[in-house]
């Protein structure tokens, strides 16, 4: 049986460990009630987008136009793909991180196994480590995934995505990250982000038959919306990333904090039975020298 020096030294150490997971716990939440509140901000955006541009495409397919958009018009053989991995910056959120990784990885698998070049772009430091330690190579790293939150910077990132797209670099763009379902579940997901598919708006105005009157144009509009629309699509998956890391540390340290918890029990009543075996060892010392002396 340890000590009740060693007991005491260890029952103090899982309680500072209780104490920083508690605040860890305590300053996720407050991060994510504002990841939440900017997700839930930029639906709103993104529905009015979707509309639009279901309205635009279905006007187009009425009336015989199979090139919507550049962005719109898928390859007849898709030969390289990129592929957009998002993570967090930190540890610390459960298997968040692997989960995000392990997709990832199998995306670039697949995709090489059916004879397709990959080109891997990565937000978030932990899943970009992560692939270039499986050996997978990096083209593009966008750091923190804090910061690419920023309007400037998912402007780059989709311009960057894009211009590949457009120049033929590669023949589809997808995004792997996961997708924020509840404050206790976020799924890893594949998602196709380019060419964007003509139905993308399917449904936001199936009710209205009547043909809207567009000013200055459908083809400008369209030039307008698509490329913002993908913009979209990449804003929301980061923000849903960022809420995802918050959920999932929150939820992390709350277990780590009843696990710790349960240790300061544990080794309570350890200490307990350690410091009244030393009682009755001395009072059977003192009980025998006693005897001996009579």
């Amino acid at each position: 049986m340890p000590s009740l020096k060693a007991i005491r030294k260890r029952i103090s150490s899982v309680r500072n460990t209780q104490k920083i997971t508690r605040a860890m716990k305590l300053v996720s939440a407050a991060k994510l009630r504002r990841a939440q509140n900017a997700m839930m901000e930029l639906r709103p955006y993104a529905a009015k987008h979707r509309e639009l541009l279901g309205t635009l495409a279905r006007m187009a397919l009425e009336q015989g136009e199979a090139d919507v958009h550049p962005l719109m018009t898928p390859r007849e053989t898709v030969k390289a793909v990129a592929i957009l991995a998002l993570s967090s910056d930190r540890g610390m959120c459960g298997g968040f991180n692997a989960s995000a990784f392990k997709k990832a990885l199998e995306v670039v698998r697949e995709r090489r196994a059916a004879g397709q070049q990959v080109v891997v772009i990565t937000a978030g430091k932990r899943i970009s480590l992560s692939l270039r330690k499986a050996g997978v190579d990096v083209a593009v790293d966008y750091g923190d995934i804090i910061s690419c939150a920023q309007q400037g910077k998912v402007r780059e990132i989709t311009q960057g995505l894009v211009d590949r797209f457009l120049s033929g670099e590669v023949d589809e763009v997808v995004i792997v990250s996961n997708r924020f379902k509840s404050a206790l579940n976020q799924v890893p997901t594949v998602f196709a982000l380019l060419p964007v598919p003509a139905d993308a708006g399917a449904g936001a105005d199936a009710g209205s038959r009547a043909a809207p009157f567009y000013e200055p144009g459908r083809d400008a509009l369209l030039a307008y919306v698509v490329p913002r629309f993908v913009e979209v699509q990449v804003r929301q998956s980061i923000l849903e990333s960022i809420a995802g890391e918050h959920a999932a540390r929150m939820n992390a340290m709350s277990s780590a904090t009843d696990n710790a918890n349960g240790m300061f029990q544990s080794l309570t009543l350890e200490m307990n039975r350690a410091r009244q075996a030393a009682i009755t060892k001395e009072l059977m010392e003192i009980i025998g020298g006693a005897e001996a002396m009579k």
